[in-house]
């Protein structure tokens, strides 16, 4: 298929049935919490799929490839990473499986209805909106500070679009994850699994993939670790199956 490309974006191999995705060479990329959160979700056969804050499109891009799911949509607010989301699912042919829709987050219950999917996955701003160094590249802050929307309205929107019983799957900081357990159970959405993410075997965490359950009962698998690298520059097998690279 024809690739759609404009002059300040870039191309890159997703390793997985060919699939490529465009990015900015400038702008906000996607980074490997997005590729391990891909792996950490987990979809039944035909279920439907909501992505908050989709940004270039690459989770639901990824579990399209991954998982059995049905339908997969992404709700993205910034234009040029809608349309940018948009032909890199036509570049890969995944037309009829991924939707990209222009929206903000915190409307995301009128957009789509109540009740409306089985799993909702985020990959969510970390920082508060006054904390830390905001960068000069508008994209980039809006990924990485909560200028738009809140950990609060992801949640509060996640509980209203899944259907009882579904499942919510979010990478985060681990600095947040106190805040991020309170606001789940607050929100009927019960913690069932979580997985810390190491750089290095003797490092502390530095983030965390969660899952909860809407309507389920207390009780939370904690898994084992997930060490990133060996030593610097070399990664631990684990992440090279994930990203589906040789060893």
């Amino acid at each position: 298929m024809k690739i759609e490309k404009m002059p300040e974006e870039r191309l890159d191999d997703l390793q997985i049935k060919g699939y490529r995705i465009l990015q900015k060479k400038e702008g906000f990329c996607f980074g490997m919490d997005a590729v391990l959160l891909s792996s950490f979700a987990k979809v039944k056969r035909g279920k439907k799929v909501l992505d908050l804050g989709t940004g270039t499109g690459i989770i639901p891009i990824l579990m399209e490839a991954k998982t059995a799911g049905g339908h997969f949509t992404g709700l993205e607010i910034q234009s040029e990473y809608v349309q940018m989301a948009r032909r890199s699912v036509r570049m890969n042919g995944q037309q009829d499986k991924i939707s990209i829709v222009e929206g903000d987050i915190k409307s995301a219950a009128e957009i789509f209805g109540q009740d409306s999917f089985d799993v909702v996955t985020s990959n969510p701003p970390y920082m508060v909106d006054q904390h830390g160094k905001q960068n000069e590249n508008e994209a980039k802050a809006i990924a990485r500070h909560e200028r738009l929307c809140t950990l609060e309205d992801i949640i509060i929107q996640t509980k209203k679009l899944l259907k009882q019983g579904g499942s919510f799957f979010m990478v985060h900081r681990t600095y947040r994850l106190a805040e991020v357990m309170y606001l789940m159970v607050r929100e009927g959405l019960e913690p069932k699994r979580i997985r810390m993410v190491h750089p290095y075997v003797n490092k502390e965490p530095n983030i965390f993939l969660i899952e909860g359950l809407k309507g389920g009962k207390p009780r939370i698998q904690v898994e084992p670790p997930l060490i990133v690298y060996k030593e610097p520059n070399v990664y631990q097998n684990e992440i090279y199956d994930i990203y589906g690279m040789e060893r």
